[in-house]
């Protein structure tokens, strides 16, 4: 153990990261990510749809199909919140955010949706439900 073994074990340890199967999937995971490392992402909304939440529940959750700004790719959003979806219509512009799943994967019961919508045409759509603001005109 020398003085700068520590330099040597780092450099070591960072090269062989690449052959455990946990880290190389993790690291690869980010190569299909629609929103490319970003936390948020503007879209347009193409349509609105409604899908089944899975067993043990049964209801029918308000989503909508975005298409992203930056690169195209179409991707599912939930929209949360009391009759949320009223304040949402085709062609508004919209704000999503991942829902945090674990490892990136959907949250709760919704399947196959892993973005929710924050915010239509700049302005928060929590409160456009709670009725604190009016929806903006585009």
């Amino acid at each position: 153990m020398g003085l700068f073994n520590a330099q040597k074990l780092k450099k070591r340890r960072k090269k062989f990261k690449w052959s455990q199967k946990k880290h190389k999937k993790r690291d690869i995971g980010t190569k299909y990510d629609p929103l490319k490392g970003a936390s948020q992402a503007k879209g347009i909304v193409i349509s609105k749809f409604q899908k089944e939440a899975k067993q043990p529940n049964s209801a029918m959750r308000k989503c909508c199909k975005v298409q992203l700004v930056k690169n195209g790719i179409q991707v599912g959003a939930f929209i949360p919140g009391n009759l949320a979806q009223k304040f949402i219509d085709e062609h508004d512009e919209v704000v999503i955010e991942r829902i945090g799943g674990k490892q990136g994967r959907t949250k709760g019961d919704i399947p196959g949706i892993r973005f929710q919508v924050i915010k239509v045409n700049d302005q928060p759509l929590r409160q456009l439900v709670k009725g604190k603001i009016e929806k903006g005109r585009r």
